[in-house]
């Protein structure tokens, strides 16, 4: 299968390595930095190409897309229009009206398009999900997660990022429906600028909370931040009348704890590479069986609508200072 991935930076970069080691799979890199995508195709004895155009041009069998967010939309639309499936890094969109619009696209076209909700593929979420499955949590009755960033991005990238729910936390909103099962429902949600100023002047912010109730009643609290000195601590904990679970929870879980006696961690983890190194690469795998082999998305767009429907709803919230209703935006409102 010759995969044409478009884009070159951090992700793109990880993304590369996996493809290029996949044995039936052929590589091409192309970002608007063409240094970039020769300097990344080099490191994994790929070749390089000027753009996605081009590499459609040349007769890919699938696109991979790994660029700035605002990228997402069109090079998925540009992929539906060659008929060729495409992964797509999140959010596909910052704004639902536009999600929907590659949605019909797609649909009108019908290719394969998987997101990268990465922590679908991870072992402890997909544990985590199982035991729920399977009824061993019994009836489910709150959940705590959390993504807490080991130091913000650059300035550039939040300018562009949609905002903390949209660009963090909408993959805690897409692990909390995977592990559960069921929707959300309703979203109380606040932030706050705690650290460093200047997110203040994209209306973002450096620290956030939410409260979620989900469809039947149980309730999510999720907490969020830009700063986290210990490193990247991504958690989600399930609390059932039959079992309690946490996923994140590790030798390398960066917290630590005043008990007497207690270790902690003094190597934990630095990013989001470092965290979820096997489960971008499992997504990937999962992604080129079900190109090459006309099987469905695992992970598709209307879940990654839901997810953004969810963000959106947060954002609402914190504006307003009320619950918003998922409902009330994914209707279009």
């Amino acid at each position: 299968m010759h995969v044409g991935l478009v884009g070159a930076g951090r992700i793109g970069a990880v993304h590369a390595r996996t493809l290029a080691r996949l044995e039936r799979v052929r590589l091409t890199v192309a970002d608007v930095d063409r240094a970039a995508a020769e300097r990344v195709a080099a490191a994994v004895g790929a070749e390089a190409a000027e753009s996605a155009e081009e590499l459609v041009a040349g007769g890919v069998d699938a696109l991979v897309i790994a660029t700035p967010t605002p990228a997402h939309a069109p090079l998925v639309r540009l992929a539906a229009a060659a008929g060729l499936p495409a992964f797509c890094e999140k959010p596909v969109a910052l704004e639902l009206a536009e999600l929907d619009a590659v949605i019909a696209d797609v649909d009108r076209a019908g290719t394969l398009v998987q997101v990268g909700f990465q922590r679908r593929f991870d072992h402890g979420y997909r544990a985590a999900r199982d035991a729920v499955a399977d009824g061993s949590v019994g009836t489910m009755l709150a959940l705590r997660a959390a993504t807490h960033d080991p130091s913000p991005p650059p300035e550039a990238y939040i300018e562009r990022s949609g905002g903390i729910f949209r660009d963090l936390h909408i993959h805690d909103f897409d692990a909390i429906r995977f592990v559960t099962g069921l929707e959300i429902e309703q979203v109380y949600a606040d932030g706050t600028v705690r650290e460093s100023p200047w997110f203040g002047r994209y209306d973002d912010v450096d620290a956030a909370a939410a409260v979620l109730r989900l469809a039947g009643g149980p309730l999510a609290v999720l907490t969020g931040t830009r700063h986290d000195p210990l490193g990247y601590d991504v958690r989600l904990e399930v609390f059932g009348t039959g079992d309690s679970v946490g996923v994140g929870l590790d030798r390398r879980t960066p917290l630590r704890s005043v008990e007497r006696g207690v270790e902690y961690a003094r190597n934990g983890y630095r990013s989001f590479v470092d965290r979820f190194a096997d489960a971008y690469r499992a997504e990937l795998e999962a992604f080129v069986d079900a190109a090459g082999g006309g099987g469905e998305s695992p992970c598709s767009l209307r879940e990654a609508r839901a997810a953004l429907v969810a963000a959106i709803a947060a954002d609402r919230s914190r504006a307003t200072g009320r619950p918003v209703s998922t409902g009330e935006i994914g209707a279009g409102g």
